[in-house]
């Protein structure tokens, strides 16, 4: 839980790196709270005609952080931003993408920043 805040807290922020466990944990937590989201939309009803309103506000609420931990994930294994869009490619894109973010850390620090799991070992 305390990685997804620490995305949340560095909301906008797309300078310097993000560990694997900070990518995925706020994933985790990010998939089990729209869960809860849309679980909510259906049980109060909101949901009457497809989508209710409250899991789209939570998405909307979480693309901004979502996107700015990708771009620190690209960013801790030596790549740039403009990476992410090799998810647009269809199938082998979001295949690449998926192995870029599983990939460990550069053990050096780069251009974006000190190694972040060297600072918390």
């Amino acid at each position: 839980m305390k990685w997804y805040l620490k995305v949340l807290k560095q909301y906008a922020d797309f300078n310097g790196r993000a560990r694997r466990k900070e990518y995925w944990m706020f994933l985790l937590f990010n998939m089990l709270f729209a869960g809860i989201a849309m679980t909510l939309d259906i049980v109060t009803g909101l949901a009457d005609s497809g989508m209710g309103i409250l899991y789209p506000l939570y998405a909307l609420g979480t693309l901004v952080p979502g996107v700015a931990v990708c771009v620190r994930r690209l960013h801790d294994i030596g790549k740039n931003w403009t990476w992410i869009f090799i998810g647009l490619v269809p199938v082998i894109g979001g295949i690449w993408l998926l192995i870029l973010m599983i990939k460990d850390s550069d053990p050096i620090d780069n251009e974006f920043g000190p190694n972040p799991k060297a600072a918390t070992t």
